[in-house]
Parts: C-alpha cells; sequence; structure tokens
C-alpha cells in the first residue's frame, strides 16, 4: 500500500501520482493507494498525510511496515517527516531535505500547477517546516532515494548526503520533475512490495 505526496504547487494530478495509481488500480489495489491533496500549510498537509496512513492501515488492516510513503521534492520533505514516525518505507522523489532554507524563498503568492488555484505561502509556515525536520533518519535501509543530477530546483548530492546509507537510483540528467520516471517506476513498485499484474 502507498501513501503518494505531492510536491510544492502540485496536485494529485500531477504525472506521477496519476502514473501509480494507475499501477494500483490495474493490480485490483486501488483500495491500497491513498493521493490527497495537500494544503498549502505543512502543519495541516503533515496532519492529512497521518490522516490518510492511518485510514490506509485501518482499511488494509497491516501494519506500518507494510505502508509506503513516497514523495515528491517538498512531498518527499514530509514523507520522511512521516515515514520516522511510523517506521514505515519511504520512496524519495528528489527530496527538499533542506525545505526550510529553500521554501523561505517562496513566501508569498502563488497558484497551483494542475489547476491555477491560488495558492499563499506565508512565513510562519517556514517555522512549520523546521518543527518537522528530521536531523538524520533512522534504519536507512527503509528508504529509496531518487535523485535526478539534472534537478534544476534541488541539488541531488544534498540529497545522497543526507541519506548516505539508503538505497539510491542516481538518475543522469533528467530534471526536478523526474520527467522519465516511467523508466523508474518498476522499480519503485517493487521496493514498496506491489506485486507485478
Amino acid at each position: 500500500m502507498m501513501l503518494y505526496l505531492h510536491g510544492f504547487r502540485s496536485s494529485p494530478s500531477s504525472f506521477k501520482a496519476q502514473m501509480l495509481a494507475d499501477a494500483f488500480a490495474t493490480r485490483g489495489l486501488g483500495d491500497q493507494w491513498r493521493c490527497p491533496q495537500l494544503p498549502a500549510s505543512p502543519k495541516a498537509a503533515l496532519a492529512l498525510a497521518h490522516a490518510q496512513a492511518g485510514e490506509l492501515l485501518a482499511t488494509t488492516g497491516q501494519s506500518a511496515r507494510e505502508l509506503t510513503v513516497a514523495g515528491s521534492s517538498l512531498g518527499g520533505f514530509y514523507a520522511i517527516a512521516l515515514a520516522q514516525a511510523l517506521g514505515c518505507r519511504a520512496v524519495l522523489i528528489n527530496p527538499a531535505v533542506a525545505a526550510p532554507r529553500d521554501l523561505a524563498t517562496q513566501i508569498g503568492e502563488h497558484t497551483l500547477y494542475h489547476s491555477d488555484e491560488p495558492m499563499t505561502f506565508k512565513p510562519e509556515y517556514v517555522d512549520e517546516l523546521a518543527a518537522m525536520s528530521v536531523p538524520a533518519i533512522s534504519e536507512p535501509d527503509r528508504y529509496l532515494l531518487i535523485a535526478a543530477t539534472g534537478d534544476e530546483v534541488l541539488d541531488w548530492r544534498e540529497m545522497v548526503a543526507f541519506m548516505p546509507d539508503a538505497h539510491h537510483i542516481i538518475v543522469p540528467g533528467s530534471d526536478h520533475g523526474l520527467s522519465n520516471f516511467e523508466t523508474y517506476m518498476p522499480r519503485v513498485l517493487a521496493f514498496a512490495g506491489v506485486p507485478t499484474p
């Protein structure tokens, strides 16, 4: 089962979320998939993610060890916090491992990528990010990092340095959105314990 957390200004309509949703649906595992629209407030976003994880565990009757939280960019930052709290697996796609620093430059008005809906990122949200920061991951074997060397937003080397002992897939080139995600999706699904169709 998987909980997918999208990135800053993104949504469940992102292509990675849609590809994963389709993979679960074609395997008859739609009840083991969640991808909520995250609010702008990091504190509210993490609370929603916790609630969705709890709902998945209650629905399936499985343990947290069977859950994989996947996250892209800011969603990867949330996924780290959630995986540390629950003891579950995490797949991190170009994660914002230093989100309080990186998002401090994004205070102000924005629009969402997939709907053009307005979104306000407030100064206090940076403090919320700082409050949930994880200084170091435990049990690095539970983590799969997919880092693109061509990420134009975040530095892949910083991601690797944050979790040197995790499982790594270093993608030559590509971009922040990991537009060639399809190539790596089978390994993501295998790491999450999702059966082949």
